[in-house]
């Protein structure tokens, strides 16, 4: 009898240490998350206001603001946002120069290197260069793109002392997005460079653990069986064992503006509740989230590049910060909110680019 009651004993004491874990576990407590202070100024009315969103959605007794885990989902720009976008910095854009003119100008056509060769400071990011970017790699299978991708990060930028294009991520959102995740937050890196790339730099940056593969957004090339490129579509082809997926040289779609709202949909599937960016092009990005049609509390926060001391960023602090506000977005200033941008080994060059 008594050692039928211990049994009971212990299996009923096994159930509530069972359901606490799984308390613990759903409600996003489960551990104890350091706040934002590392890289964050002392004061920094941003890293507050960050810290105040978490804590109140990720409290189970704030029957108002808390959001489950599964629809706890973060949205990051990626250059500009997560990492350095200036010129000579700018890592698809220095890629695809660096492919056609020093790399690879055997396997790109003349008007490929010309384009290459002709861009400079304030050239434009838009969808009729990425269609050339696109050109440029036709004919590699998705490895190789990957691989070369991944290769490129490694070559110095010249803009700064002692970096290499990997290394161009800010130290602030990096430790922005282990915050969030460690907070149980699902984030995507929402990029205007195209997936494949995206994904390698990803895959190789300080937030490689917070970011899996498939949590990347970017923008499209086509992607066809080698043999069947010229097809209008394969689907009268099987892929089997040991094919190549190549790049084509089509395009199919930029990732920006409107695109990112839509791309979002389309993979996600719901609508984020927390969105960060840096330009005009993730705007929609910022809508989408902060929608009044979203159930749960939201918020988008906005880089504002004002430091031009440690940076390249001559962007007006308070002509920016005020658009943003009257967006319904919070500023975020390099100059004043980054308490240090880039590693202690970083330093900004001289001169930010000059001609060769």
């Amino acid at each position: 009898m008594k050692n039928r009651k211990l049994v009971l004993s212990i299996a009923i004491i096994s159930i509530v240490i069972l359901m606490a874990s799984v308390f613990a576990f759903t409600s996003g407590c489960s551990k104890k998350v350091e706040p934002l202070s590392e890289y964050w100024t002392e004061g920094s009315n941003v890293s507050a206001s960050l810290i105040e969103y978490v804590t109140k959605v990720t409290n189970t007794k704030d029957e108002t603001n808390f959001i489950p885990i599964k629809d706890r989902i973060a949205v990051f720009d990626m250059d500009g946002t997560l990492t350095c976008e200036t010129y000579y910095t700018y890592y698809d854009t220095m890629m695809f120069i660096e492919y056609c003119l020093v790399d690879y100008p055997d396997k790109v056509s003349d008007e490929l290197k010309a384009v290459a060769a002709a861009i400079e400071p304030g050239y434009v990011a838009d969808e009729t260069l990425a269609r050339n970017f696109a050109k440029a790699y036709a004919g590699m299978t998705i490895k190789e793109f990957y691989d070369y991708s991944v290769a490129f990060g490694q070559k110095k930028t010249e803009s700064f002392n002692n970096m290499r294009y990997i290394d161009g991520f800010y130290l602030p959102m990096v430790e922005v997005v282990k915050y969030l995740y460690d907070n149980g937050f699902t984030i995507y890196v929402v990029s205007g460079t195209e997936r494949t790339t995206t994904r390698a730099i990803v895959a190789n940056s300080p937030i490689k653990d917070y970011v899996t593969s498939n949590h990347i957004i970017g923008t499209e090339f086509e992607v066809k069986e080698r043999g069947h490129e010229d097809e209008p579509s394969n689907m009268n082809y099987k892929y089997v064992d040991g094919d190549e997926l190549v790049v084509t040289g089509g395009f199919i779609q930029k990732n920006l503006n409107a695109n990112k709202a839509i791309y979002i949909e389309r993979e996600i599937g719901k609508r984020p509740v927390l969105a960060f960016g840096n330009s005009g092009s993730d705007t929609s990005m910022m809508y989408y989230t902060l929608d009044s049609r979203n159930p749960y509390p939201t918020q988008a926060y906005m880089i504002v590049a004002d430091d031009n001391v440690r940076e390249w960023g001559r962007q007006d602090w308070a002509a920016k910060s005020q658009e943003y506000i009257e967006m319904g977005f919070i500023p975020v200033s390099m100059k004043n909110d980054f308490a240090k941008i880039y590693p202690d080994s970083i330093t900004r060059a001289d001169e930010q680019y000059h001609k060769h």
